[in-house]
């Protein structure tokens, strides 16, 4: 996205967050996963569903109802992340790994993969690893190189001074200062419209963890997936959001059109062969809760004929 460099309070904001839910807790396993909770519901073709940044499994209450009479819903809240018990090491890079032997432990057949903003970045990169292994995605409101958009960087190198500064900014802040941030809603509320899913998002924040949240954010920034995405074979849906970013950076007197948006979009994704690509007009960042109807259709219409919709790629329109 054509924009300028941004004050160090909004480089908490433009990357966001997302989760899952449901209401049955998989049973203990061989391999246990340390980077991520996983709940499961439903019944049929297996999906599963990973959040972004500090959210909840709750995010996707709704979208577990809609689809767990056709799907058997694999719901991830990342470790770290409201009220799930933070891990060592990189959270994120372990979540690449584990996803991958989760699917191959529990005998998943190419399952279905939703992420939403980090979790859309983690679930290609899983499909760019592992193509034979999943079956299509759904990327909700995020890119492959999301430094390219944030610091206008064209390579991670050139985007690393910057995430030293953002990582140094979110973890040097004291406890209080975290809080009284996530308390503000200073970058979520730019993130969903009604009050009330702005209150949850915020609660969210406040029960995760700081130092996972900076060092996720540090390693997602740190994601260059632009030329890994070739080996994405699986149809891949994308739905984008412009209004609430645009919102947000008139505040900061920097002007995000439509086009814009639409441009990083086009680019990012230019090497994944396979791809429909559709934009939001009425939400921001949480599609989900801002305009369910659209999602829904949306991801109705691809999952019926996965191989029918990548055969026009969408960003005409």
């Amino acid at each position: 996205m054509r924009i300028q460099p941004v004050p160090a309070a909004l480089l908490l904001t433009v990357v966001v967050f997302v989760a899952a839910t449901a209401t049955t807790p998989i049973g203990a396993q061989s391999a246990t996963p340390h980077a991520f909770r996983v709940e499961v519901s439903g019944h049929g073709r297996p999906m599963i569903l990973i959040p972004g940044l500090s959210s909840s499994g709750d995010t996707y209450k709704t979208t577990v109802a809609r689809y767990q009479d056709r799907f058997q819903c694999h719901v991830i809240t990342l470790a770290g992340f409201a009220g799930v018990p933070p891990m060592n090491g990189s959270m994120l890079a372990a979540a690449r790994v584990e996803i991958a032997a989760y699917i191959r432990d529990r005998k998943l057949d190419h399952p279905v993969i939703v992420g939403h903003s980090l979790g859309g970045t983690l679930a290609l990169a899983i499909a760019a690893d592992h193509p034979d292994l999943v079956g299509p995605i759904v990327v909700v409101d995020s890119l492959p190189f999301l430094a390219g958009a944030q610091f206008q960087a064209k390579s991670v190198d050139d985007a690393k001074a910057s995430i030293a500064a953002m990582r140094a900014y979110m973890t040097n802040q004291t406890r209080q200062q975290y809080e009284d941030y996530a308390r503000s809603g200073a970058a979520t509320k730019f993130m969903v419209t009604s009050p009330a899913d702005l209150e949850v998002i915020k609660q969210w924040g406040l029960t995760s963890d700081q130092q996972t949240v900076a060092a996720a954010m540090a390693d997602l920034m740190s994601l260059d997936l632009r030329e890994d995405v070739v080996r994405v074979t699986s149809p891949t849906l994308v739905l984008g959001t412009w209004a609430g970013l645009a919102e947000q950076l008139k505040s900061y007197n920097i002007v995000l059109s439509r086009a814009d948006v639409l441009e990083t979009f086009k680019q990012q994704f230019a090497k994944v062969s396979r791809l429909h690509f559709a934009m939001a007009e009425r939400s921001r960042h949480f599609i989900m809760f801002d305009d369910p109807q659209w999602f829904f259709g949306e991801i109705d219409a691809f999952l019926a004929n996965p191989d029918a919709a990548v055969k026009t790629r969408g960003f005409d329109r």
